[in-house]
C-alpha cells in the first residue's frame, strides 16, 4: 500500500497549507531540515497539521536575528517583542544592572546580553519549565537566573540599584485566552498568557514594585496593547514613575516606558 505522507515538497506545502498554515512554504523548508528520515519528517508533519506550534517542532523560535532554543510548553517568543529590546536600548546607558522578569525562554535577556554588554544581568520567572530553558538559552552569556515570582527571588543587593528592568508579563485577559490561535492557548502555559480580568493584574504588580528596585533614571519597560496603554500609564504615574508609550506598526507591538525620576 502507497504511504499517504506526502514524499514530495509541492505535496508536503499543500498538506501545511490545507491544515491552515500561512506560510507553508516556509514551514515545509524548516521541517524538511529538521528531519532526518522520513519517518521523522512524518511525525513532524503529522504533528504541526494537528496544530502543535512549529518552535516546538524544532526546538528552537528565531528571535531579533537569534535561534533561541523553546521548550515544549514554554512562552514562544514573537516577533512583536523585539520592540521591547529596541526601547531599552534606547533608554539605558553603558554597562546597565539589567533584570528581565517573566522571561520566558530568555529570549529577551538573551537579546539584551547582546545589546547591551550588562555589568549584571538577571532573569526571572515563575514557571520551572520557563526557566529551565532561559538556563540552557543563557549559559555562557554571565546571566542569573531565577525561579520565583516578580522581583522576589532576585538579591537584596540590587534593590534600588537596576537601570533596567524589562517585562514581557502575561497581559492577555482572561476572557480572551479562549479566543487566542490554538497553538498558543492549547500548548502554551497558561501562566504567560492570562493577565487577569483586564489584563493587567501581573503588570500593575510590576507597576506598583519596580519603583523600589530601579535605580534614579533607571527605566521599566514592558509590552501591553494599543488598548491597555493609557490604564497602565495610569498605574505607572500612580507608583511615581513618569511613563511613555511606543508603538510599532510593522511590529503590531505596543511598549510602555517608564522612568524612576532621579
Amino acid at each position: 500500500m502507497a504511504s499517504p505522507f506526502p514524499t514530495d515538497r509541492a505535496a508536503l506545502v499543500g498538506r501545511l497549507r490545507a491544515a491552515g498554515c500561512v506560510y507553508a512554504e516556509d514551514e515545509a523548508e524548516l521541517l524538511l531540515a529538521a528531519a532526518d528520515s522520513l519517518d521523522r519528517l512524518a511525525d513532524l508533519t503529522d504533528r504541526r497539521v494537528a496544530g502543535e506550534p512549529l518552535e516546538y517542532l524544532l526546538g528552537w523560535a528565531e528571535f531579533c536575528g537569534l535561534r533561541i532554543a523553546v521548550d515544549a510548553g514554554v512562552f514562544v517568543p514573537r516577533g512583536r517583542t523585539a520592540l521591547l529590546v529596541e526601547a531599552a536600548a534606547e533608554v539605558t546607558g553603558p554597562a546597565p544592572a539589567v533584570v528581565d522578569l517573566c522571561c520566558g525562554s530568555g529570549a529577551t535577556t538573551v537579546a539584551l546580553a547582546h545589546r547591551l554588554a550588562p555589568r549584571w544581568l538577571a532573569a526571572a520567572d515563575i514557571d520551572p519549565a520557563a526557566v529551565a530553558c532561559a538556563r540552557r538559552n543563557l549559559a555562557g552569556l554571565n546571566a542569573e537566573v531565577y525561579e520565583g515570582d516578580l522581583f522576589t527571588p532576585l538579591p537584596r543587593q540590587w534593590r534600588g540599584r537596576l537601570d533596567l528592568v524589562m517585562a514581557n508579563a502575561p497581559y492577555v485577559p482572561t476572557d480572551a485566552v479562549a479566543l487566542m490561535p490554538p497553538e498558543a492557548r492549547l500548548h502554551e502555559a497558561p501562566v504567560a498568557l492570562d493577565g487577569g480580568p483586564d489584563g493587567l493584574t501581573v503588570l500593575r504588580r510590576v507597576a506598583a514594585t519596580a519603583g523600589d528596585w530601579l535605580a534614579p533614571g533607571g527605566h521599566l519597560v514592558v509590552e501591553v496593547s494599543v488598548g491597555q496603554a493609557e490604564a497602565l500609564c495610569a498605574a505607572l504615574s500612580a507608583a511615581g514613575l513618569v511613563p511613555s508609550v511606543r508603538h510599532d506598526d510593522d511590529l503590531d507591538g505596543t511598549a510602555v516606558v517608564a522612568r524612576r525620576p532621579d
